[in-house]
């Protein structure tokens, strides 16, 4: 907008209007409260209008679907070609329940596999570690070694299906897994696609599910992302993840920003290990939160877009342009989910994923209504994939890309979530970078408050949460809750005790040591672990030989 006339003659129109029009309606009807604001506590408008985004340039600012600045998504035609991946997250139990669960989505319409591993496994143990005991298969399947990838993926496709696997401080061991089994079932390396988490900084940040400090997990993180460039180029060697920021409680603006200066400090660690900008790039991805706030997240994912192909052009200096693209999964905000009336969480749900779409996501995870409860049952995923299949089909709303593109209010979130993301940029840069900034508890201090806020206006009952202190009920829940097999978690300590008897254990030392050494030294460590785990090695095995050389991290006090 640059008529200065047509701007002035409009906020003339916008004054006459208030004194005319809605000060004599307020006298007669008052607004329901005295503030408006959005699930980050940001102010909400009464009214946009041409003056909230008048130094908008659209060619700089919005483009075209497919071209750059991206804001209006990465692909030209959007859903018209083809509909976001809809990718559930699975797992629970036994390596043989969660493939059954795998199976029966795929049948039932899901188009990709997302993978969720238990507690122990997230943080390097054995089911039979001491440390693992009463964890097994809790929130996600047990993997502890090669064999039970194998099981994992019996009978899945893997030349054919792309999987995420949620795993952070061992991604590159459950991924050398992955491929093993995967060549096993004779799929060379080089076609399989999928998407391992492997963003170690969020964990430092907010998920806390680490286990060596900082540098030397960043160096993992790197080795997976060179030897995925050289040897397995259709793979997402990193997804660098919001998610768990905004589930820690942070803004929306908290999540943009903390997400973004991550995937930047990425992509200089991997510039300094001497690659170009451009054979990595088009491989990083990204996961965002569907929170509650409809327009805010909508605004979130364009704003998201925009800053980061400014910044991989105009900052790194990639040339190709699919290294400015962003391409992310989204799922839907866990901490939303409530156990009181938990069917309320199907419209939640809904509400979340459709804002998704709007915002233009690549995959989307849909969450279970009774996941407040316990793991999904099979009832309540199969509502769940049924939403995303109901908004792709009957909604219509895939029919055009970026259909709120142009909103008065959608482009002034965005710019305003845009400038938010760059003044915490700058505070990042100032306290020395990511790793200093981790380290003195800035992104720890500032989630924990936006927390506290948030929580606080719950408690105050400014923020309703229906069922939760608005529209309570007492009815006892009556939907179905998964049961997992008793004899689980029996059968998982059998076949690792009967897999460290079978094995070659000389291999397997053989294996160890020279990953001991490459450890020490500076070679990538990728082509030694899937030595390890060729050779049957366990994950609590490989994960201990990392942490007698690199070391564990402990979180200090910033409180």
């Amino acid at each position: 907008m640059d008529d200065r006339q047509e701007l002035e003659e409009l906020q003339e129109e916008l004054d006459r209007w208030e004194e005319t029009t809605l000060q004599p309606s307020l006298k007669r009807m008052p607004e329901r409260r005295d503030r408006f604001v959005t699930a980050s506590s940001e102010p909400v408008n009464r009214l946009y209008t041409p003056l909230d985004i008048q130094d908008l340039d659209y060619k700089r600012d919005l483009g075209m679907p497919g071209a750059y600045p991206f804001t209006r998504g990465i692909h030209p035609s959007m859903y018209r070609s083809r509909i976001w991946t809809m990718r559930m997250f699975a797992g629970f139990g036994t390596a043989e329940e969660t493939n059954k669960r795998f199976k029966y989505l795929l049948e039932q319409g899901q188009t990709g596999l997302s993978v969720a591993f238990d507690m122990p496994t997230l943080m390097g143990y054995d089911t039979t570690d001491p440390e693992a005991l009463g964890e097994f298969g809790k929130c996600g399947v047990a993997v502890s070694s090669l064999k039970d990838m194998e099981i994992l993926l019996d009978g899945i496709p893997t030349d054919k299906v792309s999987t995420s696997m949620t795993i952070n401080s061992p991604a590159a061991i459950i991924w050398a897994m992955y491929i093993a089994a995967a060549e096993n079932q004779g799929v060379r390396p080089e076609v399989l696609r999928g998407t391992i988490q492997n963003d170690i900084l969020k964990e430092y940040i907010a998920q806390k599910e680490y286990i060596f400090p900082p540098e030397p997990s960043m160096r993992l993180v790197v080795d997976t992302i060179e030897y995925g460039t050289s040897t397995i180029p259709l793979w997402n060697t990193i997804s660098i993840s919001g998610y768990h920021i905004r589930e820690a409680g942070s803004t929306a603006a908290q999540e943009l920003a903390f997400t973004l200066a991550d995937g930047m400090e990425y992509v200089s660690w991997t510039l300094r290990r001497g690659l170009d900008v451009d054979s990595f790039s088009p491989r990083l991805s990204f996961f965002f939160n569907a929170h509650n706030d409809f327009f805010e997240e909508i605004a979130k994912y364009r704003a998201a877009r925009r800053i980061w192909s400014r910044e991989m052009r105009e900052t790194f200096g990639a040339q190709d342009p699919r290294s400015w693209l962003m391409r992310f999964h989204t799922q839907t905000a866990g901490v939303t989910l409530t156990a009181h009336q938990p069917e309320n969480n199907v419209v939640r749900v809904a509400l979340q994923a459709l804002a998704a779409v709007l915002g233009g996501t690549q995959s989307l995870h849909t969450n279970s209504m009774d996941e407040a409860l316990a793991l999904p049952s099979e009832l309540a995923v199969t509502i769940a994939l049924r939403t995303q299949q109901i908004i792709a089909e009957e909604s219509g709303v895939a029919n055009t890309a970026d259909p709120f593109g142009g909103s008065f209010f959608i482009e002034a979130y965005t710019d305003r979530l845009e400038a938010q993301a760059y003044d915490y940029f700058q505070q990042i840069k100032d306290l020395g970078g990511v790793l200093p900034a981790i380290e003195k508890g800035f992104f720890q201090s500032e989630i924990s408050e936006a927390a506290y806020q948030y929580q606080r206006e719950i408690d105050q009952g400014f923020r309703k949460i229906i069922g939760l202190n608005a529209y309570e009920d007492q009815k006892p829940v009556e939907i179905p809750i998964l049961g997992m097999d008793p004899q689980g978690y029996e059968r998982q300590v059998s076949r690792l005790e009967e897999l460290r008897a079978r094995r070659d254990s000389g291999r397997v030392g053989q294996t160890l040591d020279r990953l001991r050494i490459a450890c020490q030294g500076t070679e990538n460590t990728m082509p030694f672990i899937l030595a390890a785990v060729h050779a049957y090695a366990t994950l609590g095995e490989i994960v201990s030989v990392m942490k007698d050389v690199f070391g564990t991290y402990e979180e200090s006090s910033w409180v």
